[in-house]
């Protein structure tokens, strides 16, 4: 395997996490339609392919960790890798409270700071699989031994995990209002982190025939549904059943593969067209796509919010025009935000450039 296929990027992935993004406004803007289309066949349908969305983010989480890992680790720079990661989580449950003071008094009731949103699922779970990935990084065979084992024992655990009680209940279960608890959330990221292992050693190929793998072994899961049912006491099956997870991750790997071909076929091509550019934005920005789209919606701005202005007032015609206008919006929030990190960035370079550049004349004058 050449060191170039192994180490280019994975461009399916930000197109996987971009239209993740697009169905999560989407989603999250039903709260805009009236009590009697929120209880209609159309909304359930949709709601049927949302239940993709937070599969596909921590799948992608997982994935971009390992892979990262794995070829810092082939190169000599595991440790600086690392330590990137490791901020990129922090930074992660960082913006998760930010969400959660938007929502919730957490100056007057701090217990909501345990509150565990998609975003803290997605922080926790990145810190509980960065030290292992990081430890194996450098026997990728291991690794993605290690998180295959991983992710089956905890989707196999979820049920169970619904009578957990006392200060596990809060990130275990749903029962003290956790929305994304690790159970079984945290198995997704496990299998990110393992086909990231495949594709940080072997490249493409290896990355297709391990979401193939990952695809059978998710329909084979998905089949045994009355099985995998039985085995356990009486629990939520489309939330932490083993066979509704493995239902879940062998869709989400059927699109990646989907994506794949397509970045394969348009790989030769020349300027990526705005629809790719509009969708990679969202994929490379997702976080900020998070935060930017949760306050225009619900987060009262001078008195406005989408939530507050036309919540459960929307037929779908002015839903549909209301959720466009909410991408668009957070779309050009996170091209101003991009924009602006770039232009510190650059000034940044160029202070320090300028203040060496002082400092060396300074030395030669002396000299």
């Amino acid at each position: 395997m050449s060191a170039s296929s192994t180490s280019e990027r994975v461009r399916a992935i930000d197109w996987l996490r971009g239209i993740a993004v697009l169905f999560m406004v989407q989603c999250h803007a039903l709260v805009l339609l009236t009590p009697e289309l929120r209880q209609s066949k159309t909304t359930k349908h949709l709601l049927m392919l949302d239940g993709l969305v937070a599969p596909a983010f921590l799948f992608a989480a997982g994935f971009a960790l390992a892979m990262l890992l794995v070829r810092s680790a082939a190169s000599g720079k595991r440790s600086e890798r690392f330590g990137r990661n490791l901020r990129r989580a922090l930074q992660v449950l960082g913006v998760a409270t930010l969400v959660n003071w938007m929502w919730f008094p957490l100056f007057r009731e701090p217990r909501w700071l345990a509150r565990l949103d998609i975003l803290h699922c997605v922080g926790l779970s990145l810190l509980l699989v960065l030290p292992v990935a990081a430890w194996l990084a450098s026997r990728p065979r291991v690794l993605r031994g290690v998180a295959l084992a991983l992710a089956l024992v905890v989707f196999f655990l979820s049920p169970l995990g619904e009578a957990a009680q006392g200060p596990w209940a809060y990130v275990l279960n749903k029962s003290t209002g956790a929305v994304f608890p690790l159970l079984p959330w945290l198995g997704f990221t496990w299998l990110g982190a393992y086909a990231g292992a495949v594709a940080g050693e072997q490249g493409r190929a290896g990355l297709v025939r391990a979401l193939l793998f990952l695809a059978g072994l998710g329909f084979a899961g998905w089949m045994a549904e009355d099985p995998l049912r039985d085995m356990y006491p009486e629990h939520r099956f489309f939330v932490t059943n083993p066979s509704n997870a493995a239902e879940r991750w062998m869709w989400v790997c059927l699109v990646l593969l989907g994506l794949m071909e397509l970045e394969r076929r348009t790989a030769s091509a020349g300027e990526p067209s705005r629809v790719r550019r509009f969708v990679e934005t969202f994929g490379t920005s997702s976080m900020s796509a998070y935060f930017f789209h949760e306050a225009l919606l619900y987060f009262h701005i001078f008195g406005f919010s989408f939530e507050k202005v036309w919540g459960g007032r929307s037929g779908w015609g002015q839903y549909t025009l209301l959720t466009g206008v909410l991408i668009c919006l957070t779309y050009g929030l996170c091209v101003g935000l991009d924009a602006a990190r770039n232009a510190v960035r650059r000034a940044g370079r160029f202070l320090v450039e300028t203040l060496r550049g002082g400092f060396g004349e300074k030395i030669a004058r002396s000299e």
